[in-house]
């Protein structure tokens, strides 16, 4: 492993750890040149899932996407950016569970509004507005019924 402070091969591994929910270990490496301290992580590989979008075009799947979206939705709620990150980590393993090659992008959207639901209903609602592209206020209310009538 490179030295991100001064780009040596020379570091060693002082202490590893489990790390989110023992799904990635945490390691503290030191460099042997500089003398500096960092941290890396180690993620099991897992196979490259493609996304098929509404228009029918395949995308690889990217993590960044679904937590942008989650992000926007929880704007100005009171959703904490650990919450935020947990939500995420809970729809990527629904979906790498599924061990499929390929996964629509509206099963995914509909993974992320149940997990949405159970959080934050503003944040819910923000995203399903979008997702489900309300094209009048009848529908937007409709959903708002479905929600208030759990």
């Amino acid at each position: 492993m490179k030295c991100p402070f001064c780009s040596s091969e020379n570091t060693r591994v002082i202490d590893s750890r489990p790390a989110d929910d023992n799904s990635s270990i945490r390691r503290r490496r030191l460099c042997d040149e500089c003398g500096k301290r960092f941290t890396t992580y180690e993620k099991v590989e897992t196979i490259p899932l493609i996304v098929i979008k509404k228009d029918n075009n395949r995308e690889q799947y990217d993590r960044s996407k679904i937590e942008a979206g989650i992000l926007r939705a929880c704007h100005k709620r009171p959703v904490s950016a650990n919450d935020i990150n947990e939500l995420v980590d809970q729809v990527e393993t629904e979906i790498f569970n599924r061990e499929e090659k390929e996964i629509a992008s509206t099963e995914i959207g509909e993974i992320v509004m149940d997990k949405l639901k159970d959080l934050e209903a503003v944040a819910y609602v923000r995203f399903a507005s979008v997702y489900r592209e309300f094209k009048d206020v009848n529908t937007f209310m409709n959903e708002l019924k479905k929600m208030l009538d759990k």
